[in-house]
C-alpha cells in the first residue's frame, strides 16, 4: 500500500465535518448526478480580531473516497480564514496531510475547491437558505425523474 493510500484510508477511518449544517452562512455544490461526483460545502463564520472568518466548515459528498478524504482535510484547513484567504487555497493546498494526488484522482481536490467556491461566491453570505434550484440535500439532487436511476439511502 502507498503512503497516498494509507493517508486517505486513515482520514475515511475518521472523517471530520462530515454532513450538513443546518445554521450555516453559506453553501456551495458542485458535480453532476450523471456523472456521480457530487459535493456540498457548508460554511459557517464568526468574528475574530475584527474580522470574519470561517468558524466552521462541513460537507457531504457523493464520490470516490478521495474525495471523501480531501473535503475532511479541507474542512479543518479553513477554520480561522477569512473568505479571501479561503478563496485563494488551490486544490492542491485543500488536500492538507494527504499531499499531491496521483494524477486520475486530481478532479477530487478540484471538487473540493469548486464547492468551497461556490459557497464562497455567495456575496455576502446568506444563511443557509439555498436557492430554489438547489436541492435541500445532497441525496435529493441525486434523485432521477421516474424511468431513470433512483438512488435509495439505506438504513
Amino acid at each position: 500500500m502507498s503512503d497516498f493510500e494509507e493517508k486517505v484510508r486513515n482520514a475515511l477511518a475518521d472523517p471530520k465535518n462530515q454532513g450538513e449544517m443546518a445554521d450555516a452562512d453559506a453553501v456551495g455544490t458542485v458535480g453532476s448526478p450523471d456523472c456521480g461526483d457530487m459535493l456540498r460545502m457548508w460554511l459557517k463564520f464568526t468574528e475574530k480580531d475584527g474580522k470574519k472568518v470561517i468558524d466552521r466548515a462541513s460537507f457531504q459528498s457523493f464520490g470516490c473516497q478521495t474525495a471523501i478524504a480531501v473535503a475532511s482535510m479541507a474542512t479543518e484547513l479553513l477554520k480561522g480564514k477569512t473568505a479571501e484567504e479561503a478563496r485563494e487555497l488551490t486544490a492542491n493546498e485543500l488536500t492538507g496531510d494527504l499531499g499531491a494526488l496521483p494524477p486520475m484522482k486530481i478532479h477530487c481536490g478540484q471538487l473540493v475547491e469548486g464547492a468551497l467556491k461556490s459557497a464562497l461566491d455567495q456575496t455576502p453570505p446568506a444563511p443557509a437558505t439555498l436557492p430554489s434550484s438547489v436541492a435541500p440535500t445532497l441525496a435529493a439532487a441525486l434523485q432521477k425523474p421516474a424511468g431513470k436511476i433512483r438512488i435509495v439511502p439505506l438504513d
